[in-house]
């Protein structure tokens, strides 16, 4: 195992935030993670797992060793007549993972193309996008126990999953290592089509037989004419969850505002931050090397030098000022670390 000294995280996060690690390796099956875990337990020091570093906000330097979970493999495992069970390893890009999914017709991802990050995170943060969640095409997850380097089966209900949450952001925080997870697809594909602009950019596309290849293109032509690419600025996509108020709130809102948009779900009524954050006059607003982007003010950005705690102070800001003017709370849906 090649474990490296004082190196930089600035490659390994989309921010590209230059903090240091104290240790730093990567692991490219569940034997190297055993033992880079074994060798942390050994010399007493804290571990951090990175997957595509595209949810994290560094804002300090790192006194643990950091792992870059490199567990790849994309495995049809299952079929029956109407689904395909198909394993996926956690090191494995996201939108690689769709292509092959679309290459093969195995349909259910094909909303959350070019959603950043890796496989092991998907479940983690129960990942969204067009009116589809993880938990619609999860199966089980197969993770490994820090405390005792066991691997332990999740199915759906022990995930736990909320609106970009689950159980690992929670009461098993640090406590395990996601290895890989398996998905349940469609063999016959239902197509989400009603959610933010696919229906008119097909249209626009002159798309008129739907196909897992035409929702996925209209997705990434959507996101990327939306959100920065990390390689050209630095960001982690969208940096606030919506948030979800009671629909008497939202009432009373909207005889104030309104054309506040709102969408009615089991917690009452979700509004969209982005709505929320731009009506504070933060769109497109800049401070020094860090700002809000021009197109989505759910995205914060580094122009290049920008500081994790910068991007925090920043955050806390435009949660405080939506608060004042709108008596809504808004969360990070970024990890600070």
């Amino acid at each position: 195992m090649n474990i490296q000294e004082n190196i930089s995280l600035k490659q390994f996060n989309t921010f590209g935030i230059d903090k240091k690690a104290r240790f730093f390796t990567a692991v490219q099956s569940v034997s190297d993670l055993k033992i880079a875990l074994t060798w942390a337990k050994e010399k007493h020091i804290n571990t951090l797992i990175l997957g595509g570093g595209s949810n994290i906000l560094l804002t300090q330097d790192q006194e643990a060793l950091v792992i870059k979970n490199e567990i790849t493999g994309i495995e049809l495992v299952k079929e029956d007549e109407k689904y395909y069970w198909v394993e996926v390893g956690a090191g494995v890009v996201w939108h690689d993972f769709v292509l092959t999914a679309i290459q093969n017709e195995w349909a259910g991802v094909e909303n959350l193309s070019l959603i950043p990050g890796t496989v092991g995170a998907s479940p983690m943060q129960n990942i969204g996008a067009y009116g589809v969640e993880i938990k619609d095409v999860f199966h089980s997850l197969t993770a490994l126990r820090k405390s005792d380097l066991e691997l332990q089966e999740f199915d759906a209900k022990s995930c736990a999953f909320g609106y970009r949450e689950s159980v690992f952001k929670h009461e098993l925080k640090d406590k395990y290592v996601i290895c890989s997870v398996i998905f349940r697809l469609n063999k016959v594909a239902a197509y989400h089509t009603d959610y933010g602009a696919i229906k008119a950019t097909l249209a626009q596309n002159g798309i008129e037989h739907l196909n897992l290849k035409s929702i996925s293109d209209a997705v990434i032509q959507i996101r990327q004419s939306k959100l920065p690419d990390p390689k050209e600025i630095g960001n982690a996509g969208s940096f606030f969850k919506n948030p979800s108020i009671p629909a008497s709130q939202y009432e009373s809102l909207k005889a104030d505002y309104p054309e506040i948009p709102g969408y009615p779900n089991d917690e009452g009524v979700k509004v969209p931050a982005a709505w929320l954050i731009e009506q504070c006059g933060w769109k497109g607003k800049r401070l020094g090397e860090i700002g809000v982007h021009s197109k989505q003010p759910l995205v914060l950005v580094n122009y290049g030098a920008g500081d994790g705690n910068e991007i925090k102070k920043l955050a806390e800001k435009i949660q405080k000022s939506v608060l004042e003017k709108f008596q809504i709370e808004i969360h990070p849906e970024v990890n600070f670390l």
